[in-house]
């Protein structure tokens, strides 16, 4: 079934793409959250004069993701967590402790959703994180793992702790 998109559907495309989903996924889910419209004669016209106010909204959504991707691209970001012996920590690192710690220390405010750790962190030193801002538009966050006096004071010792635990990964 064709519809046409009222926002961006990660996976299927932004506001005002036309794109083929299954009939179920559209009725259950895209019509009644208000996402999408059916791709009907009348609503594809309706579509064509709106295209002008989409693209400068698109081209906002850009800039902006472009310039929020500048302040953080290759940041260090501090988390503290509790650790036990060998570097392991209790538990792990969530995308909503890095969402927090992005926003306390880079004053930059993050969807946790959009956070994506390749694995879950659950290892004491300096772990790389991709945001994904909008589309294809990414950051990378340098995420310390450690506590947080430490790590202010001896941000060397916490990059040779780093080290250690990857080798050992290894």
């Amino acid at each position: 079934m064709k519809v046409i998109l009222l926002g961006e559907l990660r996976g299927k495309g932004g506001e005002g793409d036309i794109v083929d989903v299954a009939q179920g996924f559209a009725e259950n889910y895209l019509f009644p959250n208000k996402m999408a419209l059916p791709a009907t004669p009348g609503n594809i016209k309706q579509l064509e004069e709106r295209r002008h106010n989409i693209a400068k909204r698109e081209e906002k959504r850009i800039a902006d993701a472009e310039a929020v991707r500048a302040q953080l691209d290759g940041q260090p970001v501090v988390v503290d967590a509790k650790i036990g012996d060998e570097g392991q920590l209790f538990g792990s690192i969530t995308s909503a402790q890095i969402a927090d710690a992005i926003e306390a220390q880079l004053g930059v405010v993050v969807d946790r959703k959009r956070i994506a750790t390749r694995t879950g962190i659950k290892t004491v030193g300096r772990h790389e994180v991709e945001i994904n801002l909008y589309r294809e538009i990414s950051a990378k966050v340098q995420v310390l793992v450690g506590v947080e006096a430490e790590a202010e004071e001896a941000p060397e010792e916490v990059v040779e702790v780093a080290e250690e635990t990857e080798e050992v990964a290894e």
